[in-house]
């Protein structure tokens, strides 16, 4: 992991660099990724123009270009039948599931449905009662989005985790419709601990279709005459890879998105009172998504040293070290502020997508954090909480997103509208004001749907 010091005359240089490549203009691809672009395209195309093609062809050519993309890109020969998961394959995934996994499915899927459902807008009434008589009633009101597209990653690992994540929000807004992406892999759609969660929380639909590829047919609909396939959704929402990211980016528009989420991404703020042992182990856990950030800010230069001995203790002693090593050296950092105040201002900075404060007084501090996707308090809440367990949704806004980006939550899967009943007294009470700011920017026909009503 490399060290940066903002006491040294290049610092800023090296933090700008680090940040450059966690956006989602950066090129955070894992080598694999790089070879398979070349591999099917025959020569280096960015991540945006890899995505480019791909949704273009997707839309154009429908269900045969996804599977054709799912061929070339994933080794996987799927028909318009089997790109969906069946029934029997759900029944058959919920009966060889270990039951004490689906009893903590069904425990996390409770904490996040009960978050999710405090959090949830209500309808909002106003009535405003006019002098003389008459009535204004406004709403506004909420109405969940009829059909909804999710993005569950399965390249390095399964995560049955993002489900939950996803769909649960969206059943505790209404949703009638969630359509689930997965790519084609032992870890995707062929993972029996994911389908049994699927069957565990009600979700039936669900594509083997990952990657950009797969966000397209979400956004443009991928189905056949006869109604196979891929129906298109007015709403994708879930993390993926950085293609991933950018087919939502260019799905939108057409669709709408959470956000455009990229690598995973930590940083662990720390004063003397971290436990070495406790920060190195949650650098590797996010290290672990390959590629994913970590990042130490501290003000209490001993740490640093007992940090990376205690990560390459830890590292020694992982079956996926050979993963989380290069994850670490290219986008993890160590990094010494001169104060407290200074390692606030750059975590802030940075505005990360998981945040866990190790120090004294963990509350002080979060006070001065603005830009943060989600904050983990003290040395006993690792951010695996977050992404298992405690109710808050685990997909969140990365690359610097936090400065303006949410996480997700229920709220993302409902549809505003402002509802107005004006009665007659309430009208002739509003009208002369109406009338004026309507010919004030000369729009007399607005005025005049006033005034016949009034005359």
């Amino acid at each position: 992991m490399r060290t940066i010091d903002t006491r040294t005359d290049d610092w800023r240089a090296a933090l700008d660099a680090l940040r450059d490549t966690l956006g989602v203009d950066g090129d955070v691809v894992s080598e694999a990724g790089r070879a398979k672009t070349m591999e099917l395209f025959g020569e280096p195309l960015s991540p945006r123009q890899v995505v480019d093609r791909i949704c273009d062809d997707v839309r154009a050519g429908g269900l045969d270009a996804v599977l054709d993309y799912t061929r070339r890109l994933d080794g996987k020969d799927l028909t318009a039948e089997t790109v969906r998961v069946s029934e029997d394959e759900f029944a058959e995934a919920e009966a060889a599931a270990d039951p004490a996994f689906l009893d903590a499915i069904r425990r996390a899927a409770e904490n996040v449905r009960e978050f999710q459902a405090a959090i949830r807008h209500r309808d909002a009434p106003v009535r405003r009662d006019v002098p003389g008589g008459g009535a204004v009633h406004l709403v506004q009101r909420y109405v969940p989005m009829k059909r909804v597209g999710l993005c569950v990653p399965g390249g390095a690992a399964a995560y049955p985790s993002t489900l939950l994540m996803t769909a649960v929000p969206a059943q505790v807004a209404g949703v009638k419709e969630i359509a689930v992406s997965v790519p084609p892999t032992a870890f995707g759609g062929y993972n029996a601990d994911l389908l049994a969660t699927c069957k565990a929380i009600g979700v039936t639909e669900v594509f083997r279709t990952g990657g950009a590829q797969g966000v397209a047919a979400l956004a443009y609909g991928a189905a056949t005459a006869d109604g196979a396939g891929v129906k298109p959704v007015d709403f994708i929402g879930g993390p993926g890879n950085l293609f991933v990211a950018l087919a939502k980016r260019r799905a939108f528009g057409t669709v709408g998105i959470d956000s455009i989420a990229g690598p995973s991404e930590v940083i662990v703020l720390a004063d003397e009172t971290a436990n070495p042992q406790f920060v190195a182990a949650d650098l590797i856990a996010q290290a672990e998504h390959s590629p994913g950030s970590a990042v130490l800010i501290t003000w209490h230069e001993p740490l640093l040293a007992a940090v990376r001995e205690a990560v390459e203790q830890q590292l020694a002693q992982l079956s996926r070290a050979d993963l989380i090593r290069p994850s670490l050296e290219a986008y993890g950092a160590l990094l010494l502020a001169r104060d407290e105040t200074e390692a606030c201002e750059l975590t802030d900075e940075l505005a990360t997508e998981h945040l866990h404060i190790q120090t004294a007084d963990p509350e002080r501090l979060a006070e001065r954090i603005t830009n943060a996707g989600a904050i983990f308090l003290g040395h006993y809440t690792p951010v695996a909480l977050g992404d298992y367990y405690a109710g808050p949704s685990h997909v969140l806004p990365t690359g610097g997103t936090a400065r303006f980006a949410n996480g997700l939550c229920v709220n993302d899967f409902l549809k505003r509208s402002s509802v107005i009943r004006y009665d007659e007294a309430a009208l002739n009470a509003a009208a002369d004001d109406v009338i004026r700011l309507a010919e004030k920017e000369a729009l007399t026909a607005h005025a005049a749907s006033v005034s016949i009503r009034t005359a």
